[in-house]
């Protein structure tokens, strides 16, 4: 099993930057006015690196 993606709702803003970049990844949940992760076997890491970058809180990691 690889690495698993997880946003820390906590911290989330809700700008939807990932969501934007990676929408096989995140999806907006408009409930929780937060992104979350769309659940998936695989990632396509070099998105998530990115989503992660432009991320202005930084709430999204890797979990092995």
């Amino acid at each position: 099993m690889g690495k698993k993606v997880i946003i820390d709702t906590e911290e989330c803003i809700g700008c939807e930057s990932c969501v934007e970049l990676c929408p096989e990844v995140f999806e907006f949940d408009d409930d929780l006015e937060k992104a979350v992760v769309i659940s998936a076997d695989s990632y396509d890491e070099a998105c998530v690196e990115e989503a992660m970058e432009t991320c202005p809180v930084s709430c999204i990691h890797w979990e092995e």
